[in-house]
């Protein structure tokens, strides 16, 4: 099975293209401080890069895996609808996968619990608790401070990995939370893992049943929210 995935839950946009043969090849846009993430314009352009690198063509793809977060709004949607425009088009499988699943894919080591987190931004983080054997605790949004207590309901090594780990490597360590170093590529959503994890996943009967997963309202309508209220406050 030939398999196309990308994930652009977080700034970064990775893409990857797994071969019958299991081998992978990997691309990365990863903006810089105060650049603004390259979802819209780099995601299907590096996919094209990908399939010639491989000396294939679009119609050989027999599947697409999209990371549905939970992450950044705006990247979500974009993923997710690059993700069924191609499916259709193609007439190809689509499959969603956890974004926090493939974080801790690439971080699952042996007797080690994983909590896999990527900032939410407004003072929380998206996270989920993985071991070996599985997932532990579903994802959710949480404020650092709850971070503690969430290491306290299971016994072992913990190890921190995603952009949330690093943003809150304070609250994380003090709890005793192992946090690799910040520039260490267990921080980032692997697009290999995506592909991976997309073999096995089951494909949707509709490519609408893939949806992005927000785990809280959207920035946009908590904002909207705050205005008409202030709005409704000023007429009374």
């Amino acid at each position: 099975m030939i398999v196309l995935g990308f994930d652009t839950a977080t700034s970064s946009t990775a893409v990857g293209l797994r071969m019958a043969d299991g081998e992978t090849l990997n691309l990365r846009d990863d903006p810089g401080e105060g650049e603004r993430p390259g979802h819209t314009t780099r995601l299907l352009a590096m996919a094209g890069e990908l399939l010639a690198e491989a000396g294939i063509g679009w119609s050989t793809l027999d599947r697409i895996a999209v990371g549905v977060g939970p992450g950044r709004f705006t990247g979500l949607r974009v993923g997710i609808a690059t993700a069924r425009g191609l499916a259709q088009s193609l007439d190809v499988e689509l499959v969603g996968v956890s974004s926090l699943r493939a974080l801790a894919e690439t971080a699952a080591e042996e007797d080690t619990l994983v909590l896999a987190m990527i900032d939410a931004r407004r003072g929380e983080v998206f996270l989920a608790t993985y071991a070996t054997t599985g997932e532990l605790m579903s994802p959710r949004a949480l404020a650092p401070e709850d971070l503690g207590s969430i290491v306290t309901q299971a016994n072992g090594r913990w190890l921190a990995v995603g952009d949330g780990a690093v943003r809150y490597r304070g609250h994380l360590e003090t709890a005793g939370v192992v946090v690799p170093e910040d520039c260490s590529p267990l921080h980032e959503v692997s697009a290999e893992a995506i592909c991976n994890l997309g073999v096995s996943a089951p494909a949707v009967a509709a490519y609408e049943a893939i949806v992005p997963d927000y785990r809280r309202r959207p920035d946009a309508e908590v904002a909207l929210a705050a205005r008409v209220s202030r709005l409704a406050g000023a007429e009374r």
